[in-house]
């Protein structure tokens, strides 16, 4: 689904979402009120209403496999961002066991990678061209600074060895988001949740082909469950794109006050 529709606040998102749905189930009733006469009408009116069921059945096992996907992705980005957040905050704590210029460096290295991927790799996941291929130089500066400490007691060395671990923790927990901001719904899914939804419209209009205003109210409620599932999903689907996406705060809230960057 184009980028424009995931950029909408929700509220310009469900007028699109609905008005097309809608538009569809408009279409159909249409068609079917035209067709609906002589001979047609009798041979619509032999589709047998057994078939709603199972047409509805399918298409909420349809929406239910879509949505896992949808919820999936989000819990790894959410899951990947408080990891990350995690790590960092763990390497803001034990930079305090180096204390002087080093603890500063180290600090100023942390306050410039959440500035960075605040600013530059959120808003490249939310196009899905963030690069895996390049490492935060801010990470491997803080790496190379810590693998280069002189612990001056066994305090010291769990210390280092515990901030090391924690970077690359960080460094892991990027590469996992990275790689989840590429994830969507692709065009084969919403293409065939919406074709299901059009035969179970055409099968509505087919049974209550005699009665127009049945066909009207059951079309349309039927459509209105169609655009809020389709609604729902497309809200989620990118977990760094719109209005409901994951965000950098558990970064930002860990990010040394006053640090300066090295």
């Amino acid at each position: 689904m184009s980028d424009w529709l995931h950029n909408l606040p929700v509220p310009w998102m469900a007028l699109v979402v609905f008005g097309f749905t809608y538009l569809i189930a408009v279409a159909i009733y249409a068609v079917v009120a035209v067709l609906a006469v002589g001979e047609r009408a009798r041979s619509f009116k032999a589709v047998s209403p057994g078939m709603l069921p199972p047409l509805g059945i399918i298409f909420g096992l349809f929406v239910a496999f879509t949505a896992a996907q949808v919820w999936s992705d989000n819990d790894r980005a959410t899951a990947a961002v408080n990891r990350e957040a995690s790590a960092l905050k763990s390497v803001v704590l034990l930079a305090a066991s180096f204390p002087g210029d080093p603890e500063t460096r180290l600090l100023g290295l942390v306050h410039r990678y959440v500035e960075d991927s605040a600013s530059r790799d959120w808003p490249a996941m939310a196009r899905g061209t963030a690069d895996l291929r390049m490492t935060p130089q801010a990470l491997a500066d803080a790496l190379q600074l810590t693998l280069a400490l002189k612990p001056d007691g066994p305090g010291g060395v769990t210390a280092q060895r515990d901030m090391a671990g924690a970077l690359q923790n960080a460094l892991d927990a990027r590469r996992q988001r990275i790689l989840v901001s590429r994830s969507e719904v692709n065009v084969v899914k919403w293409s065939c949740l919406y074709l299901q939804a059009i035969c179970a419209l055409f099968a509505i209009a087919l049974v209550h082909a005699d009665n127009r205003l049945a066909s009207a109210l059951s079309m349309g409620l039927f459509a209105t469950g169609v655009a809020a599932s389709v609604l729902l999903i497309a809200a989620h689907d990118r977990p760094f794109i719109g209005q409901l996406s994951v965000s950098p705060a558990p970064l930002l809230q860990v990010m040394p006050d006053g640090a300066k960057s090295s």
